[in-house]
């Protein structure tokens, strides 16, 4: 059984003293810390790049998952690849890059860990011919672009046929969600089949992060137990 893991989002935290943060998520002993790179134009937001990601690198020992919301993202395997480690995640959408199988393979010579993205709409048969490249598939359970927004119920099932195809591969492909997970629908995301649940909003819109992160760390370990 594959351990259960938090991954915070810093989409939504403050970049003015991003340092803190790095500090405050090591100091509450997370699994690693999950990167939302935008380009305006796969989704309808901007964020960052490759320099702010090094300079993330550098100021933690966290693995990283870096998702990449970006168009064609060959173009910039090289790039993200370099500032990042063995230990990190690079995440690609099934539907930015038109030959997925060769972008899937480039990041594989890198050495680092590969991941899928789904959008919401997107069904899961599309990635079934690639899942002896994947460490990780990424259900989008809100359409990307934005933190904050509400959880899709109708995301559910899509998680535990995700679990279904992961289980009847080859590799240890690990379940991660990203969308409105907070205290109240985690369990239940993490019961469907996600071992690697993304919370963002309900983890920086706290008044204390550092209790909202342990109690949450809290549910999950209760849920491994039971499991």
């Amino acid at each position: 059984m594959l351990k259960n893991k938090l991954a915070p989002s810093i989409l939504n935290a403050d970049f003015s003293c991003l340092r803190d943060v790095l500090f405050l998520l090591e100091q509450c002993q997370v699994d690693l810390i999950h990167l939302d790179v935008m380009d305006g134009m796969f989704v309808p937001n901007i964020t960052f790049g490759p320099k702010i990601v090094a300079s993330i690198r550098k100021n933690t020992h966290l693995p990283l998952s870096v998702h990449l919301m970006i168009e064609k993202p060959e173009r910039f395997i090289k790039e993200f690849s370099s500032v990042l480690e063995d230990k990190d995640c690079l995440i690609i959408h099934a539907e930015a890059s038109l030959h997925l199988d060769r972008t899937l393979q480039m990041i594989i010579d890198t050495g680092l860990k590969v991941g899928i993205a789904l959008n919401p709409s997107t069904p899961l048969e599309m990635i079934k011919f690639v899942l002896e490249k994947l460490n990780l598939i990424l259900i989008m359970t809100v359409n990307p672009g934005f933190g904050g927004q509400q959880f899709i119920p109708a995301m559910l099932p899509k998680i535990i046929y995700a679990k279904e195809m992961a289980s009847n591969s080859k590799n240890d492909i690990e379940i991660q969600v990203d969308g409105g997970v907070n205290m109240e629908n985690i369990l239940q995301i993490n019961k469907a089949g996600a071992n690697i649940l993304v919370v963002g909003s309900e983890i920086f819109g706290a008044d204390n992060p550092a209790e909202m992160i342990k109690s949450i760390q809290k549910k999950l370990q209760i849920s491994e137990k039971t499991q």
